[in-house]
Protein backbone atom coordinates (compact mmCIF):
# COMPACT_ATOMS: atom_id res chain seq x y z
CA UNK A 1 0.00 0.00 0.00
CA UNK A 2 1.05 3.68 -0.65
CA UNK A 3 0.55 5.94 2.29
CA UNK A 4 0.58 9.86 2.28
CA UNK A 5 1.69 11.80 5.10
CA UNK A 6 0.73 15.18 5.32
CA UNK A 7 2.52 17.08 7.28
CA UNK A 8 5.30 15.85 9.80
CA UNK A 9 3.88 16.71 13.44
CA UNK A 10 3.71 14.05 16.47
CA UNK A 11 0.71 12.46 15.19
CA UNK A 12 2.17 11.83 11.37
CA UNK A 13 5.42 10.62 12.52
CA UNK A 14 3.31 7.99 14.90
CA UNK A 15 1.31 7.23 12.16
CA UNK A 16 4.38 6.22 9.89
CA UNK A 17 5.40 3.86 13.11
CA UNK A 18 1.68 2.24 13.55
CA UNK A 19 1.44 1.64 9.49
CA UNK A 20 5.57 0.54 9.83
CA UNK A 21 8.04 -0.41 7.35
CA UNK A 22 6.27 -2.95 4.73
CA UNK A 23 4.11 0.39 2.74
CA UNK A 24 5.63 2.26 0.35
CA UNK A 25 5.11 6.36 1.69
CA UNK A 26 4.91 9.50 0.21
CA UNK A 27 5.75 12.58 2.71
CA UNK A 28 4.75 16.07 2.41
CA UNK A 29 5.68 18.92 4.77
CA UNK A 30 5.21 22.94 4.53
CA UNK A 31 9.39 23.48 4.80
CA UNK A 32 12.47 21.37 5.56
CA UNK A 33 12.54 19.51 9.09
CA UNK A 34 16.13 18.02 10.67
CA UNK A 35 13.75 14.92 11.30
CA UNK A 36 12.49 14.00 7.94
CA UNK A 37 12.77 10.08 7.00
CA UNK A 38 15.65 9.47 4.31
CA UNK A 39 14.35 9.02 1.37
CA UNK A 40 14.60 5.46 -0.42
CA UNK A 41 13.12 2.98 -2.88
CA UNK A 42 10.16 3.06 -0.06
CA UNK A 43 10.28 6.82 0.88
CA UNK A 44 10.00 9.68 -0.82
CA UNK A 45 9.40 13.13 0.93
CA UNK A 46 8.98 16.58 0.11
CA UNK A 47 8.54 20.04 1.38
CA UNK A 48 8.42 23.71 0.35
CA UNK A 49 12.13 25.17 0.39
CA UNK A 50 10.96 28.34 1.83
CA UNK A 51 10.31 28.65 5.27
CA UNK A 52 7.08 28.03 6.69
CA UNK A 53 4.94 31.41 7.98
CA UNK A 54 5.33 32.14 11.85
CA UNK A 55 2.52 30.59 13.90
CA UNK A 56 0.37 27.71 13.52
CA UNK A 57 0.88 25.32 10.23
CA UNK A 58 -1.39 24.69 7.55
CA UNK A 59 -1.01 28.21 6.12
CA UNK A 60 1.36 28.19 4.22
CA UNK A 61 0.53 30.15 0.34
CA UNK A 62 2.37 27.64 -2.15
CA UNK A 63 0.62 24.63 -2.55
CA UNK A 64 2.74 22.36 -4.55
CA UNK A 65 4.43 20.70 -1.77
CA UNK A 66 1.11 18.55 -1.88
CA UNK A 67 1.61 17.31 -5.62
CA UNK A 68 0.95 13.60 -6.42
CA UNK A 69 -0.30 13.13 -2.50
CA UNK A 70 -3.62 12.38 -4.29
CA UNK A 71 -2.50 9.36 -6.32
CA UNK A 72 -1.67 7.54 -2.67
CA UNK A 73 -3.79 4.46 -1.64
CA UNK A 74 -4.34 6.30 2.30
CA UNK A 75 -3.34 9.58 3.20
CA UNK A 76 -2.96 10.57 6.53
CA UNK A 77 -2.88 13.94 7.53
CA UNK A 78 -1.46 16.38 10.45
CA UNK A 79 -4.75 17.70 11.42
CA UNK A 80 -3.52 21.83 11.07
CA UNK A 81 -3.41 20.51 7.51
CA UNK A 82 -6.71 20.46 6.80
CA UNK A 83 -7.19 23.83 5.14
CA UNK A 84 -4.08 23.33 3.04
CA UNK A 85 -5.94 20.42 1.47
CA UNK A 86 -8.88 21.55 1.40
CA UNK A 87 -7.94 24.83 -0.73
CA UNK A 88 -5.88 21.74 -2.88
CA UNK A 89 -8.65 19.07 -3.16
CA UNK A 90 -12.18 21.23 -2.31
CA UNK A 91 -14.56 19.12 -2.60
CA UNK A 92 -12.93 15.92 -4.49
CA UNK A 93 -14.89 12.75 -3.30
CA UNK A 94 -12.28 10.75 -4.31
CA UNK A 95 -9.56 12.18 -2.41
CA UNK A 96 -11.20 12.87 1.02
CA UNK A 97 -13.01 9.20 0.70
CA UNK A 98 -9.08 8.00 1.05
CA UNK A 99 -7.84 11.07 3.98
CA UNK A 100 -7.99 10.27 7.52
CA UNK A 101 -6.19 11.04 10.72
CA UNK A 102 -4.59 9.98 13.58
CA UNK A 103 -8.11 10.67 15.15
CA UNK A 104 -10.22 8.82 13.23
CA UNK A 105 -7.71 6.04 13.02
CA UNK A 106 -7.52 5.39 16.91
CA UNK A 107 -11.22 4.54 17.32
CA UNK A 108 -10.98 2.33 14.15
CA UNK A 109 -8.36 0.37 15.96
CA UNK A 110 -8.76 0.97 19.64
CA UNK A 111 -9.54 -2.82 21.50
CA UNK A 112 -11.20 -0.60 24.45
CA UNK A 113 -14.78 1.39 24.32
CA UNK A 114 -13.47 3.04 27.51
CA UNK A 115 -12.18 6.48 25.89
CA UNK A 116 -12.56 9.76 28.24
CA UNK A 117 -12.25 12.90 26.09
CA UNK A 118 -11.67 16.18 27.23
CA UNK A 119 -11.64 19.54 25.20
CA UNK A 120 -12.09 22.90 25.96
CA UNK A 121 -9.67 25.99 25.33
CA UNK A 122 -8.00 26.15 28.63
CA UNK A 123 -7.59 23.29 31.74
CA UNK A 124 -7.36 20.04 28.86
CA UNK A 125 -4.18 19.25 30.30
CA UNK A 126 -5.04 19.31 33.80
CA UNK A 127 -8.33 17.89 33.41
CA UNK A 128 -6.89 14.96 31.62
CA UNK A 129 -3.98 14.35 34.13
CA UNK A 130 -6.83 14.35 37.22
CA UNK A 131 -8.80 12.01 35.70
CA UNK A 132 -6.12 9.53 34.48
CA UNK A 133 -5.57 9.64 38.48
CA UNK A 134 -8.04 9.78 39.96
CA UNK A 135 -9.42 6.52 37.44
CA UNK A 136 -5.68 4.77 38.31
CA UNK A 137 -6.64 5.56 42.55
CA UNK A 138 -9.77 3.11 41.44
CA UNK A 139 -7.43 0.43 40.56
CA UNK A 140 -8.16 1.22 37.05
CA UNK A 141 -5.70 0.64 34.12
CA UNK A 142 -5.41 4.04 32.11
CA UNK A 143 -3.86 5.70 28.98
CA UNK A 144 -3.15 9.13 29.01
CA UNK A 145 -1.99 10.49 25.93
CA UNK A 146 -3.48 13.22 22.47
CA UNK A 147 -2.61 16.93 22.84
CA UNK A 148 -0.90 16.40 26.10
CA UNK A 149 2.25 14.85 24.16
CA UNK A 150 1.68 11.13 23.84
CA UNK A 151 -0.16 10.16 20.04
CA UNK A 152 -2.16 7.66 21.01
CA UNK A 153 -1.68 5.38 18.39
CA UNK A 154 2.01 5.38 20.12
CA UNK A 155 -0.30 3.80 23.00
CA UNK A 156 -2.74 1.34 20.95
CA UNK A 157 -0.02 -1.69 21.85
CA UNK A 158 -0.35 -1.71 25.69
CA UNK A 159 -4.36 -1.11 25.63
CA UNK A 160 -6.81 -3.87 26.36
CA UNK A 161 -10.63 -4.05 26.25
CA UNK A 162 -11.11 -3.46 29.72
CA UNK A 163 -8.84 -0.13 30.03
CA UNK A 164 -9.61 3.37 30.24
CA UNK A 165 -7.81 5.82 27.74
CA UNK A 166 -7.92 9.23 28.67
CA UNK A 167 -7.64 11.55 25.37
CA UNK A 168 -6.90 15.40 25.26
CA UNK A 169 -8.32 16.86 22.80
CA UNK A 170 -7.32 20.43 20.65
CA UNK A 171 -9.73 21.94 18.22
CA UNK A 172 -7.43 20.78 15.42
CA UNK A 173 -7.66 17.01 16.07
CA UNK A 174 -11.54 17.66 16.42
CA UNK A 175 -11.98 19.54 13.09
CA UNK A 176 -12.90 16.38 11.22
CA UNK A 177 -13.57 14.00 13.43
CA UNK A 178 -16.01 10.77 12.40
CA UNK A 179 -15.91 9.42 15.80
CA UNK A 180 -16.82 11.12 19.31
CA UNK A 181 -15.76 9.24 22.64
CA UNK A 182 -17.85 7.47 25.04
CA UNK A 183 -17.39 9.63 27.36
CA UNK A 184 -16.88 13.57 26.32
CA UNK A 185 -15.98 16.46 28.14
CA UNK A 186 -16.22 19.92 27.32
CA UNK A 187 -14.65 22.62 29.47
CA UNK A 188 -14.51 26.47 28.94
CA UNK A 189 -14.40 27.42 25.76
CA UNK A 190 -13.53 31.13 24.59
CA UNK A 191 -12.45 32.22 21.42
CA UNK A 192 -9.13 31.25 20.39
CA UNK A 193 -6.74 29.98 17.36
CA UNK A 194 -8.69 32.51 14.92
CA UNK A 195 -5.25 32.99 12.96
CA UNK A 196 -5.96 29.32 11.53
CA UNK A 197 -9.90 29.05 12.23
CA UNK A 198 -11.85 31.44 9.53
CA UNK A 199 -14.18 32.72 12.98
CA UNK A 200 -14.82 31.72 16.17
CA UNK A 201 -17.93 29.83 14.61
CA UNK A 202 -15.81 27.15 13.11
CA UNK A 203 -13.40 26.70 16.01
CA UNK A 204 -16.77 25.81 18.19
CA UNK A 205 -18.43 23.91 15.79
CA UNK A 206 -14.82 22.01 15.39
CA UNK A 207 -14.94 21.56 19.22
CA UNK A 208 -18.31 20.37 19.06
CA UNK A 209 -17.48 17.03 17.10
CA UNK A 210 -16.43 15.38 20.65
CA UNK A 211 -20.37 15.29 21.32
CA UNK A 212 -21.74 15.44 17.58
CA UNK A 213 -20.73 11.27 16.91
CA UNK A 214 -21.92 10.04 20.33
CA UNK A 215 -25.02 7.27 21.19
CA UNK A 216 -27.74 7.40 22.82
CA UNK A 217 -25.46 5.09 25.45
CA UNK A 218 -22.88 7.63 26.13
CA UNK A 219 -22.44 10.47 28.22
CA UNK A 220 -21.83 14.18 27.76
CA UNK A 221 -19.96 16.41 30.79
CA UNK A 222 -20.17 20.12 30.17
CA UNK A 223 -19.63 23.42 31.93
CA UNK A 224 -23.30 24.60 31.63
CA UNK A 225 -22.04 27.91 32.85
CA UNK A 226 -19.95 28.46 29.34
CA UNK A 227 -22.38 29.54 26.31
CA UNK A 228 -20.29 27.19 23.46
CA UNK A 229 -20.30 24.28 25.75
CA UNK A 230 -24.31 24.22 26.61
CA UNK A 231 -24.44 25.32 22.89
CA UNK A 232 -22.60 22.71 21.55
CA UNK A 233 -23.51 19.45 23.86
CA UNK A 234 -27.39 19.85 22.38
CA UNK A 235 -25.23 17.72 19.45
CA UNK A 236 -25.14 14.35 22.06
CA UNK A 237 -27.91 12.25 22.12
CA UNK A 238 -26.62 10.62 24.85
CA UNK A 239 -26.67 11.33 28.70
CA UNK A 240 -25.93 14.80 29.41
CA UNK A 241 -24.41 15.94 32.81
CA UNK A 242 -23.36 19.39 33.97
CA UNK A 243 -20.60 19.70 36.71
CA UNK A 244 -19.95 23.37 38.83
CA UNK A 245 -23.39 22.41 39.77
CA UNK A 246 -25.99 19.36 40.29
CA UNK A 247 -25.99 16.71 39.55
CA UNK A 248 -22.43 16.82 39.28
CA UNK A 249 -19.66 17.95 41.64
CA UNK A 250 -19.85 21.49 42.25
CA UNK A 251 -18.48 23.75 45.44
CA UNK A 252 -21.36 23.72 48.00
CA UNK A 253 -21.71 27.04 50.07
CA UNK A 254 -19.53 25.34 53.01
CA UNK A 255 -16.55 25.00 50.92
CA UNK A 256 -16.67 21.39 50.33
CA UNK A 257 -16.64 19.88 46.43
CA UNK A 258 -19.65 17.44 46.39
CA UNK A 259 -21.31 15.06 43.88
CA UNK A 260 -24.85 13.49 42.89
CA UNK A 261 -28.16 13.66 44.47
CA UNK A 262 -27.73 13.25 47.54
CA UNK A 263 -24.14 15.81 47.69
CA UNK A 264 -21.77 13.04 48.64
CA UNK A 265 -18.65 15.00 49.64
CA UNK A 266 -15.27 14.98 48.38
CA UNK A 267 -13.14 17.12 50.14
CA UNK A 268 -13.01 20.28 50.86
CA UNK A 269 -11.60 23.40 48.38
CA UNK A 270 -9.32 24.42 51.29
CA UNK A 271 -7.35 20.91 51.52
CA UNK A 272 -6.82 21.21 47.31
CA UNK A 273 -3.57 22.01 45.92
CA UNK A 274 -4.33 23.51 42.66
CA UNK A 275 -4.48 27.40 42.64
CA UNK A 276 -7.71 29.50 41.32
CA UNK A 277 -11.34 29.04 40.80
CA UNK A 278 -10.85 27.76 37.52
CA UNK A 279 -8.52 24.73 38.89
CA UNK A 280 -11.63 24.34 41.37
CA UNK A 281 -13.91 23.81 38.04
CA UNK A 282 -11.18 21.27 36.36
CA UNK A 283 -11.41 19.37 39.35
CA UNK A 284 -15.12 19.00 38.97
CA UNK A 285 -14.76 18.08 35.59
CA UNK A 286 -12.67 15.16 36.63
CA UNK A 287 -15.03 14.30 38.89
CA UNK A 288 -17.86 14.58 37.05
CA UNK A 289 -16.17 11.94 34.38
CA UNK A 290 -14.47 9.63 36.52
CA UNK A 291 -18.24 9.41 38.82
CA UNK A 292 -20.06 8.99 35.41
CA UNK A 293 -17.52 6.56 34.23
CA UNK A 294 -17.20 3.83 37.63
CA UNK A 295 -19.33 4.97 39.68
CA UNK A 296 -16.74 5.66 42.51
CA UNK A 297 -14.28 8.31 44.24
CA UNK A 298 -11.84 6.33 46.22
CA UNK A 299 -8.99 7.95 47.33
CA UNK A 300 -10.45 11.28 45.25
CA UNK A 301 -9.22 13.13 48.25
CA UNK A 302 -5.73 11.64 48.40
CA UNK A 303 -4.96 12.73 44.62
CA UNK A 304 -6.66 16.27 44.86
CA UNK A 305 -4.51 17.12 48.21
CA UNK A 306 -1.74 16.30 46.35
CA UNK A 307 -1.40 16.98 42.53
CA UNK A 308 0.19 20.37 42.42
CA UNK A 309 -0.68 21.04 38.97
CA UNK A 310 0.96 20.58 34.97
CA UNK A 311 4.38 22.36 34.08
CA UNK A 312 3.59 26.06 32.59
CA UNK A 313 0.03 26.61 34.68
CA UNK A 314 0.79 28.73 37.49
CA UNK A 315 3.71 27.39 38.45
CA UNK A 316 5.48 28.79 41.59
CA UNK A 317 9.39 28.68 40.11
CA UNK A 318 10.92 30.95 42.75
CA UNK A 319 10.10 33.51 45.56
CA UNK A 320 13.31 35.88 45.37
CA UNK A 321 13.57 38.77 47.32
CA UNK A 322 9.81 38.72 48.86
CA UNK A 323 8.64 39.05 44.85
CA UNK A 324 6.83 35.38 43.47
CA UNK A 325 7.74 34.40 40.30
CA UNK A 326 4.61 32.60 38.42
CA UNK A 327 5.47 30.33 34.95
CA UNK A 328 1.70 30.71 33.48
CA UNK A 329 3.60 30.52 30.15
CA UNK A 330 -0.05 28.16 28.64
CA UNK A 331 -2.44 31.18 29.11
CA UNK A 332 -2.60 31.88 25.23
CA UNK A 333 -5.79 33.60 26.11
CA UNK A 334 -6.45 37.06 27.25
CA UNK A 335 -9.26 35.12 29.04
CA UNK A 336 -6.80 32.75 30.47
CA UNK A 337 -4.97 35.63 32.06
CA UNK A 338 -7.86 37.46 33.99
CA UNK A 339 -8.49 33.73 35.60
CA UNK A 340 -4.37 33.85 36.57
CA UNK A 341 -5.00 37.31 37.76
CA UNK A 342 -7.99 36.27 40.07
CA UNK A 343 -5.80 33.04 41.45
CA UNK A 344 -3.00 35.28 42.76
CA UNK A 345 -4.27 37.66 45.36
CA UNK A 346 -0.86 39.24 45.67
CA UNK A 347 -0.29 42.68 43.53
CA UNK A 348 1.11 41.89 40.46
CA UNK A 349 3.64 42.68 37.54
CA UNK A 350 2.62 40.58 33.97
CA UNK A 351 4.23 39.96 31.29
CA UNK A 352 1.73 40.05 28.56
CA UNK A 353 2.61 39.37 24.81
CA UNK A 354 4.14 37.67 21.88
CA UNK A 355 1.96 35.97 18.62
CA UNK A 356 -0.93 37.90 17.40
CA UNK A 357 -3.80 35.11 16.99
CA UNK A 358 -6.47 37.82 16.53
CA UNK A 359 -7.87 37.60 19.92
CA UNK A 360 -9.46 41.08 21.37
CA UNK A 361 -7.39 42.23 24.76
CA UNK A 362 -10.56 44.83 25.31
CA UNK A 363 -11.85 42.82 28.42
CA UNK A 364 -8.30 41.83 29.77
CA UNK A 365 -7.36 46.12 29.26
CA UNK A 366 -10.27 46.70 31.52
CA UNK A 367 -9.49 44.21 34.22
CA UNK A 368 -6.12 45.52 34.33
CA UNK A 369 -6.90 49.26 34.60
CA UNK A 370 -8.84 48.53 37.34
CA UNK A 371 -7.20 45.73 39.54
CA UNK A 372 -3.95 45.75 41.60
CA UNK A 373 -1.67 45.56 38.50
CA UNK A 374 1.47 47.20 39.31
CA UNK A 375 3.06 47.08 35.98
CA UNK A 376 2.65 44.97 32.48
CA UNK A 377 5.63 44.27 30.62
CA UNK A 378 4.52 44.25 26.45
CA UNK A 379 6.39 41.34 24.54
CA UNK A 380 6.63 40.50 20.88
CA UNK A 381 4.53 41.45 18.16
CA UNK A 382 1.70 42.27 19.72
CA UNK A 383 3.07 44.06 22.60
CA UNK A 384 2.69 47.62 21.22
CA UNK A 385 -1.04 47.21 19.99
CA UNK A 386 -1.28 45.67 24.17
CA UNK A 387 0.29 49.49 25.64
CA UNK A 388 -1.51 51.59 23.37
CA UNK A 389 -4.86 49.91 24.35
CA UNK A 390 -3.96 50.27 28.10
CA UNK A 391 -3.36 53.54 27.93
CA UNK A 392 -6.10 54.37 25.84
CA UNK A 393 -8.02 53.35 28.52
CA UNK A 394 -5.95 54.92 31.23
CA UNK A 395 -3.08 52.63 32.41
CA UNK A 396 0.39 54.03 32.12
CA UNK A 397 2.48 51.55 33.99
CA UNK A 398 3.50 50.05 30.81
CA UNK A 399 7.74 48.72 30.25
CA UNK A 400 7.52 47.86 26.09
CA UNK A 401 9.84 45.81 23.94
CA UNK A 402 12.16 43.72 25.88
CA UNK A 403 13.11 41.53 23.10
CA UNK A 404 14.81 38.49 25.02
CA UNK A 405 13.80 36.38 28.59
CA UNK A 406 16.73 37.87 30.47
CA UNK A 407 15.85 41.31 29.91
CA UNK A 408 11.81 40.53 30.56
CA UNK A 409 12.59 39.39 33.64
CA UNK A 410 15.10 42.11 34.98
CA UNK A 411 12.60 44.31 33.84
CA UNK A 412 9.82 42.63 35.78
CA UNK A 413 11.99 42.35 38.38
CA UNK A 414 12.61 45.93 38.93
CA UNK A 415 9.24 47.02 38.72
CA UNK A 416 7.70 44.59 41.66
CA UNK A 417 8.08 45.19 44.75
CA UNK A 418 8.38 42.67 47.90
CA UNK A 419 4.86 41.26 48.14
CA UNK A 420 4.40 41.45 44.50
CA UNK A 421 3.97 38.57 42.11
CA UNK A 422 5.16 38.26 38.75
CA UNK A 423 3.21 36.47 36.32
CA UNK A 424 4.46 35.31 33.31
CA UNK A 425 1.22 35.10 31.60
CA UNK A 426 1.10 36.44 28.05
CA UNK A 427 -2.22 35.94 26.61
CA UNK A 428 -1.23 35.13 23.41
CA UNK A 429 1.09 32.85 21.84
CA UNK A 430 4.83 32.65 21.42
CA UNK A 431 5.72 32.27 17.54
CA UNK A 432 8.53 34.27 16.93
CA UNK A 433 10.25 35.15 20.00
CA UNK A 434 10.19 31.44 21.17
CA UNK A 435 9.52 28.24 19.70
CA UNK A 436 6.54 27.65 21.42
CA UNK A 437 4.67 27.88 25.38
CA UNK A 438 7.12 25.45 26.87
CA UNK A 439 10.10 27.27 25.38
CA UNK A 440 8.79 30.27 26.82
CA UNK A 441 8.29 28.90 30.20
CA UNK A 442 11.35 26.84 30.09
CA UNK A 443 13.42 30.03 29.19
CA UNK A 444 11.63 32.61 32.11
CA UNK A 445 12.39 29.76 34.85
CA UNK A 446 16.13 29.91 33.69
CA UNK A 447 16.01 33.42 34.22
CA UNK A 448 14.16 33.44 36.97
CA UNK A 449 16.37 31.30 38.68
CA UNK A 450 19.95 32.94 37.93
CA UNK A 451 18.61 36.06 39.87
CA UNK A 452 21.47 37.06 42.43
Amino acid sequence: MKIGIVGWGLEAQSAYKFFGPDNEYLIVNESAQADLPRQSDKVKVRFVDAAAPVGIGGQVADLSYLEGIEGCDKIIYQPTAYFNLQKAFGNNQAFWAKATTVYDIFFENSPTKNIIGVTGTKGKGTTSTLIAKLLAAQGQTVHLGGNIGTPVLDLLPAIKATDWVVWELANFQLKSASYSPHIAVCLMIVPEHLDWHPDVADYVQAKANIFKHQRPEDIAVYLAANQYAAQIVRYSPGKKVPYYQPPGAFVRDDGMIVIGADEKPVISKTEVKLLGEHNLQNICAALTAVWEAVGSLDNAQSVLSSFSGLEHRLELVREFEGVKYYDDSFATTPETVIVAMQAVSDPKVIILGGHDKGASFDELADKISTSDVREVIAIGKIGPNIASLLRAKGYNSVTEGPSDMTAIVAAARQAAQPGDAVLLSCGTSSFGMFKDYKDRGDQFKAAVQALV
